[in-house]
């Protein structure tokens, strides 16, 4: 089977598809960094949409979401982009944790892996 790598860096790639499944590294803003976690939200969502498009695949075969946040206490304010962007009867199973970022600037992280 096949490996077919998105974003190729040093360190990482932005995606990887293996078969029928892409799994994306932990994504985050870095033209709104610094700004508050529903912009931030935003611009990660924009930024899924365009890999997992590069992948041939779309929010709608999402199969998971990890959602790290520096302060869980953002969790609403980090929703209120989610829901938005999510596609209703296509909910992925999420996770959302509190955790430390590479750089404090970044207010939120998503990983998802989804279906081809």
């Amino acid at each position: 089977m096949s490996i077919r790598r998105i974003g190729v860096g040093p360190r990482m790639s932005a995606a990887v598809v293996h078969g029928n499944t892409v799994y994306l590294a932990g994504q985050v803003a870095d033209k709104s960094k610094g700004a508050g976690v529903t912009e931030q939200t935003k611009e990660v969502l924009s930024i899924i949409d365009a890999l997992l498009a590069q992948a041939g695949t779309d929010k709608t075969k999402i199969l998971s979401a990890t959602i790290y946040l520096p302060d869980i206490s953002t969790f609403a304010q980090m929703n209120a982009a989610w829901d938005t962007w999510v596609a209703a009867g296509h909910t992925p199973a999420r996770a959302t944790v509190e955790a430390k970022l590479a750089a404090p600037d970044y207010k939120v992280e998503i990983a998802v892996i989804a279906a081809v």
